[in-house]
């Protein structure tokens, strides 16, 4: 098991799989060689922190190899919290698309749940590939947008099938005046 983040100095035998990443699939093998010697791969043991929701960090992640969990904390009404799984992404997932954009706090912790290696882009490197492409630039932000429309849609899915589950005043009122037999 790894302690701590690695950093991998030889990105020649991963450019085949950040091709693959659908942020990257448009991009000329030039282009793509671009961005990945401006980008950071990082190789994280199991269970290693990568993002701490709360935490500001300019950084766009695409996942190369492994899995990663995504996690919220949850607070109860005792203050205490607890980290709640949201959901695991693997090789081809990408996250953290506020960060390139955004000074934001970190929405959700992201850690490896196994050996893992990822693809990092800091937001000023990757504005200096938009201006000197800007070509490419356009094909990679509009990826980037049409992806964070699919996770928005899935997200008003997922609201809209648990609000179906709530009910509303009109249940409560049938239920009360069915309870006093009304």
């Amino acid at each position: 098991m790894l302690k701590g983040m690695e950093e991998l100095g030889d990105k020649k035998p991963w450019r085949d799989k950040a091709a693959a990443i659908m942020t990257f699939r448009y991009l000329a093998p030039s282009e793509l060689k671009t961005l990945m010697d401006k980008a950071t791969l990082c190789r994280y043991g199991p269970e290693e922190p990568i993002v701490e929701e709360g935490s500001v960090d300019p950084y766009f992640y695409g996942i190369l190899e492994g899995t990663v969990s995504v996690s919220v904390r949850e607070g109860a009404p005792s203050g205490e919290s607890k980290d709640v799984y949201m959901c695991a992404l693997g090789p081809g997932d990408v996250f953290g698309e506020a960060g390139m954009f955004l000074k934001v706090k970190r929405t959700a912790s992201v850690t490896s749940a196994d050996s893992s290696v990822l693809m990092r882009l800091h937001r000023a490197d990757v504005g200096a590939f938009i201006k000197a492409y800007p070509s490419a630039g356009n094909k990679l932000l509009l990826v980037i947008v049409y992806g964070l429309l699919r996770k928005l849609r899935a997200a008003n899915q997922e609201l809209a099938y648990e609000r179906k589950a709530d009910l509303d005043q009109a249940d409560v009122d049938s239920l009360l005046a069915d309870m006093m037999g009304n």
